[in-house]
């Protein structure tokens, strides 16, 4: 009898672990809200459009609250890539064009992008 209750607990060690470690994992649980159906549930028009200038992005959403350091641009192949974070989405630039615009995590329950480093 006791053989059998260690071997259960045996059996069961492995995922009980797991769904210790899911949170840290980045495994959403119970009552966090992905990044990705905020967005959905959002209007997406609200986000900058691909191939906006910058002067365009600035006219329409306001300064940026933080322009991050621009990466790239070393070699002809690479081009300079702009980032420009305001409080609900970060815009990406390739050169002056709006090639991407990323909504930011909300809230700490909200699984998403990780902070930018700055």
């Amino acid at each position: 009898m006791l053989r059998q209750v260690l071997m259960l607990a045996l059996a069961a060690a492995p995922f009980a672990a797991a769904a210790q470690s899911a949170p840290a994992a980045g495994i959403p649980v119970e009552g966090d809200v992905l990044l990705v159906e905020r967005v959905q549930m959002e209007n997406s028009a609200a986000l900058p459009a691909r191939g906006m200038t910058m002067a365009q992005v600035q006219a329409r959403y306001g300064a940026p609250e933080y322009r991050m350091e621009p990466r790239g641009g070393q070699k002809r192949a690479w081009p300079t890539i702009h980032r420009w974070r305001y409080p609900a989405f970060t815009v990406y630039f390739e050169n002056d064009r709006v090639v991407d615009a990323v909504a930011n995590q909300a809230s700490a329950n909200e699984i998403g992008p990780k902070p930018a480093i700055r």
